[in-house]
C-alpha cells in the first residue's frame, strides 16, 4: 500500500487552481510520461503513466472516473488499472481539496490517496515509491504553479506596518493635530 499526504501551495487565486486541477487535461499536463486517453460515456477515462523505479520503467494503464464538487472546491479520483506486461494491478483512490491560503495570498491544494498494489513488481514499486512520490509531486507543483501563473499575475498582499511604524505615523498624526489647533488658535487670536 503506497499512502500519499501532500499539500501544495500555489501562488495563484483558489478559482484558478481549481480551473486546472479539475480539468484532466490540464492535470495530465502537469505529470511526466502521463497520457490521456479515450472518455467514455460514463464519465470515465483511460491514461496511462510511465514511472521510473530505479533503473526500471513501468508504463501502467488505467481507467479512470473523476467526481468534482465545484462549489467545495474538491474532488475525488478513483483509478483501476495494469502495468504494460500485465504483471501488476492497481487501484487508487484520491482525494483532493482547494483552500485559500490568507498568509501567502494563493491557495493550497491538499491530495491525501492510497494505492494497493499486486502482482510480480508490487514489492519493487512498493520499496522505491518514497522517492518516486517525492518526485513526481515535485515536477507536478512545478508545473501546477506555472500553468496557475500563467493568465494570473498575483500581486502580493501589503505588508502591515510594524509596531514602530505604526506609533511613529500616531505620532506624527498628533503632532500634525497639535501643529494644526495651536495654528487655529492664533489665528483667531489675530483677529
Amino acid at each position: 500500500m503506497i499512502k500519499i499526504d501532500e499539500e501544495i501551495a500555489v501562488p495563484a487565486p483558489p478559482e484558478r487552481v481549481w480551473e486546472v486541477i479539475s480539468d484532466p487535461t490540464e492535470v495530465v499536463s502537469c505529470i511526466n510520461g502521463a497520457e490521456l486517453g479515450q472518455f467514455h460515456d460514463d464519465g470515465s477515462f483511460d491514461g496511462t503513466l510511465v514511472v521510473k523505479f530505479s533503473a526500471i520503467r513501468v508504463r501502467f494503464g488505467a481507467r479512470m472516473s473523476l467526481d468534482l464538487d465545484e462549489p467545495e472546491w474538491e474532488g475525488r479520483l478513483s483509478a483501476r488499472g495494469r502495468d504494460g506486461q500485465g504483471a501488476t494491478r492497481f487501484t487508487a483512490h484520491a482525494t483532493f481539496r482547494i483552500t485559500e491560503d490568507h498568509t501567502a495570498g494563493g491557495a493550497r491544494v491538499h491530495v491525501a490517496g492510497e494505492v494497493s498494489l499486486a502482482g510480480k513488481l508490487a514489492s519493487l514499486i512498493e520499496a522505491g515509491a518514497g522517492a518516486v512520490v517525492s518526485r513526481m509531486t515535485q515536477e507536478f507543483t512545478d508545473e501546477l504553479v506555472r500553468r496557475c501563473a500563467g493568465d494570473t499575475v498575483v500581486t502580493p498582499a501589503p505588508d502591515r506596518p510594524t509596531l514602530w511604524a505604526r506609533v511613529r505615523a500616531w505620532w506624527h498624526r498628533t503632532i500634525h493635530k497639535r501643529q494644526s489647533e495651536q495654528i487655529g488658535v492664533a489665528s483667531g487670536k489675530t483677529q
